[in-house]
């Protein structure tokens, strides 16, 4: 598959280049030593080998996931200090004390008592203690519930309460640098004002981080102050990251190839097949465009996708077709780069239009 041109791939095929994945990789962990806060880079975008040796710059240590999967993968092949930031499962609680007891270091995230009652159940053995993140949700007003559960995971036996973890999943709804700032330092003082209300009250807590791709693309200066930040979605980008204003489209290094097959005139359309199996329908067709930028191409719209094929109409006009013969190839840049990735088993790695490798991401829960 290596030397071949991307050109020639069998279709719909999702495509990453290279050095816009290291180009990304490369300024996220470069903002964040500038400022002196360790990047706990999410993986749960591409969930592959690969691209995590990118992410960590080869230390294979200090990454955040979103499955189990993801943790048992990660920790298969070498990888240490995972944070599992998802509320911790009830059904999987044997899972993650197996990892807890294999690795030096792995979290499991909690975010309301009865979480804490089930660790209990399941004490680690050969001295090791459950190392815990607490959820903080910096919308819902619940800080002084959360403290309570903070001070009760602090004075349990055989758990640590490690770090406190929050999501300005917000800055999705934001516009532009100045708004994502906006809500980056809401995030970032809610959470270390809660750092300070754990010391007055005598609890122990040594770690803080906050994450969201948009926040971390525009960090504020007091996110100095934490000691993390987890983001993920950097690493590739897409049109949402584009739209709000965390990066330009140039920057998004994912793409997915597909090959007109049929014309339809009597609607002015183009047949394409790619299928919501192969982009995903994320956006829900909001864009100007549809489900996504068909690049090169602003006059064309993915208006619809059934489970295998897309329709293609001008945005205004009718098609030429003698452009877009049976065969030849549309390239689609993602609205949202984590759903599209998960549809497809294979990734093509490419540098300047011609496979490199090939990364097979973990699958599952």
């Amino acid at each position: 598959m290596t030397g071949k041109s991307i050109q020639d791939l069998l279709t719909p095929a999702f495509i990453v280049d290279l050095e816009k994945v290291k180009k990304n990789a490369h300024v996220m962990l470069d903002r964040f030593q500038k400022l002196g806060v360790q990047l706990r880079p999410h993986m749960k975008t591409h969930k592959t080998l690969e691209c995590a040796d990118i992410m960590t710059a080869g230390t294979r240590r200090c990454i955040v996931v979103s499955t189990l999967a993801e943790a048992f993968f990660y920790a298969d092949h070498g990888f240490d200090d995972i944070l599992y930031a998802y509320p911790l499962p009830f059904d999987k609680v044997a899972r993650c004390a197996e990892l807890s007891e294999r690795l030096s270091l792995f979290h499991v995230l909690v975010d309301c008592s009865a979480a804490l009652e089930e660790l209990k159940k399941q004490p680690l053995t050969r001295g090791k203690n459950w190392h815990v993140w607490l959820k903080l949700d910096c919308d819902n007003g619940r800080a002084p519930a959360a403290l309570h559960l903070a001070k009760a995971i602090s004075e349990t036996p055989g758990v640590e309460l490690t770090g406190i973890y929050a999501h300005c999943g917000n800055t999705y709804g934001c516009s532009g640098e100045e708004q994502i700032k906006a809500v980056a330092q809401d995030t970032t003082n809610f959470t270390l004002q809660f750092m300070d209300k754990l010391k007055a009250n005598g609890i122990h807590c040594s770690k803080s981080s906050i994450g969201s791709t948009p926040s971390c693309s525009h960090p504020v200066p007091d996110m100095a102050l934490l000691s993390e930040v987890h983001p993920g979605n950097y690493v590739f980008y897409d049109v949402q990251q584009s739209m709000i204003g965390s990066c330009k489209l140039e920057d998004v290094a994912v793409r997915v190839l597909t090959r007109v097959i049929g014309h339809y005139p009597h609607r002015n359309q183009l047949l394409v097949d790619c299928g919501w199996t192969g982009l995903s329908l994320d956006s829900g067709g909001r864009l100007p465009t549809g489900y996504a930028v068909i690049e090169g191409h602003p006059d064309l719209k993915l208006l619809s996708m059934t489970q295998e094929h897309g329709r293609v109409e001008a945005i205004s006009g009718q098609l030429d077709y003698e452009k877009f013969p049976l065969g030849s190839l549309l390239t689609l840049i993602p609205y949202h780069a984590c759903a599209t990735a998960a549809m497809h088993p294979v990734y093509f790695i490419h540098t300047d239009g011609v496979v490199v490798d090939t990364w097979t991401p973990t699958r599952g829960w």
